[in-house]
């Protein structure tokens, strides 16, 4: 079982931001922007790749909603999601970063 799983199934405290019957966002623990969620659907699917496109769709909306909620939806945000080993993907559960709260810069890639 994964650190999300274990989140989801409430043995593993997070900050929450906002859940429904198919989604949780909640902050990270090491942020990288003064806002930095996670957006994980609660059924697991390991990436992107993996995510029905119906689900994908629902889980739009759902950011949507989550940005909203914290005051980035005008002023603006980055949204990331890493898919396998070269893509940085470290929990094999599908889920976005969404970054925040400030003017965001792309750090050089190594």
């Amino acid at each position: 079982m994964n650190v999300f799983e274990k989140i989801i199934k409430g043995e593993i405290p997070c900050k929450k931001v906002l859940e429904n019957d198919k989604f949780l966002a909640f902050y990270d623990i090491a942020p990288k922007a003064p806002i930095h969620i996670l957006a994980i659907p609660k059924q697991g699917y390991k990436d992107f790749n993996a995510m029905p496109k119906e689900l994908l769709a629902e889980m739009s909306d759902f950011i949507i909603e989550v940005v909203k909620k914290v005051g980035i939806y005008e002023s603006g945000y980055r949204l990331i999601t890493n898919i396998g080993n070269d893509g940085g993907q470290e929990v094999p559960h599908f889920h976005y970063h969404i970054l925040g709260g400030a003017k965001l810069r792309w750090e050089a890639l190594a």
